[in-house]
């Protein structure tokens, strides 16, 4: 992009709509974080295990991972805000039905369907926001609406260890309500956009899958997204408020706080290590961010000292925050600017699932059958290994696309 360009893309005005779908970003992220301190705990008060509690957390990843190819249907045969409605409903009516669970297995089931809805406005945000976005602008308006889920998801959990004080039941009555307004707001303001479906055009090249894996950057990808998936996504969100309860003998509010002080340490870097990796390459940054978050996780369960917990989980945060935008722009280059590339992103995607549904259930078992501190570097060190395989593979090629696309 010339610097004309730049400055005519920073001259574009965003429009009300996609206010509107940043908006959104921030309620949710904000209700999933103010659910997140209280969910592992609440499922201990059914008289279940480390392990049974981990699952709930897993169930959620696993019914995303299993219904994301029937979104991406839905969205192609009935336009993207409708299934974007659905979704927020769907999550909603789960979300409350979770506050009246009276037995550990109707928490489970009803936390699962959240998970269908959760992958509907995903797949149709998305969709809406490439649909309704100037060409120009489409790297600030995804930078704007990034930021707005993290900056939910550091609110959400201090807003979330307020709120356990009324009750473990009222953090899932209190997302209810705000994915109900979100949606009845979505509803009127987006009632004017007019559903397209595009036309399909036989020209544009594609991307398959088959040749993206030849890609040696696209592999370590998918390995590096699957450590995150299992760390960040899945044993953070399940074990630390147990570790945080059971190993340093402190409130679910405390619990609470470190979550948002890993996005804090998120939110420091995470522009910053964007735009530099765009200057010096996409390698030292995942290579770097994996290696910091993976110390950071390993020292979490090495400690019994509050401040020291607290810094570990800051730097863990750092290092997600230098991996994450320099990973996903490693699998723009590799796909390109003119070519589709579905199941190459689906995939990418997916293997973040996959990881969040196995890394609590692993994890726990580790617990139950040792110790917290093992599960921690446990994990710790599948980051490294991803930083590993990072280490042998060439630079993506900056903007360039690293694999011709193939017809």
């Amino acid at each position: 992009m010339t610097e004309d360009n730049r400055q005519e893309s920073n001259r574009t005005p965003v429009s009300s709509e996609i206010w509107v779908l940043i908006s959104a970003s921030f309620v949710i992220a904000l209700g999933f974080g103010i659910v997140s301190p209280a969910l592992p705990q609440f499922a201990t008060e059914f008289g279940v295990g480390v392990f049974a509690a981990s699952a709930v957390i897993s169930t959620f990843a696993l019914m995303r991972l299993l219904f994301a190819p029937a979104s991406g249907t839905l969205v192609q045969k009935l336009g993207e805000r409708p299934i974007y409605l659905s979704g927020l409903l769907i999550v909603a009516l789960s979300t409350g039905a979770c506050a009246f669970a009276q037995t550990y297995w109707q928490l489970l089931v009803f936390r699962g369907l959240g998970g269908i809805g959760s992958t509907m406005f995903s797949v149709s945000a998305l969709g809406l926001l490439i649909r309704m976005s100037p060409p120009q602008s489409r790297g600030r308006i995804s930078g704007l609406y990034a930021t707005s889920f993290l900056l939910g998801s550091i609110g959400g959990p201090l807003l979330g260890g307020a709120v356990v004080g009324l009750g473990l039941r009222a953090p899932f009555l209190i997302y209810a309500v705000a994915l109900v307004i979100a949606a009845a707001v979505v509803f009127f303001a987006l009632g004017d956009v007019e559903e397209e479906k595009a036309s399909a055009d036989s020209s544009v090249p594609v991307l398959t899958l088959r040749t993206a894996w030849a890609v040696p950057a696209y592999r370590a990808a998918l390995a590096s997204n699957f450590a995150t998936g299992w760390v960040i996504f899945g044993v953070r969100v399940a074990l630390i408020p147990l570790f945080v309860i059971e190993v340093l003998q402190r409130s679910a509010a405390v619990a609470a706080v470190s979550l948002a002080v890993f996005a804090v340490g998120n939110a420091i870097v995470l522009t910053t290590a964007g735009r530099q990796s765009d200057l010096r390459g996409r390698k030292p940054f995942v290579v770097a961010g994996l290696v910091v978050a993976g110390v950071g996780t390993a020292g979490i369960g090495l400690t019994d000292d509050i401040a020291l917990f607290m810094a570990f989980s800051v730097l863990a945060g750092v290092g997600s925050g230098l991996m994450t935008p320099a990973q996903q722009a490693s699998i723009a280059d590799v796909i390109g600017s003119k070519a589709r590339g579905g199941p190459v992103l689906s995939t990418f995607q997916m293997s973040a699932d996959v990881g969040a549904i196995l890394g609590p259930v692993v994890a726990a078992k580790i617990v139950e059958g040792a110790s917290y501190g093992t599960a921690f570097v446990a994990s710790g060190v599948i980051l490294l290994a991803a930083a590993a395989w990072w280490i042998t593979v060439p630079e993506p090629g900056g903007r360039k696309s690293a694999a011709a696309p193939a017809t």
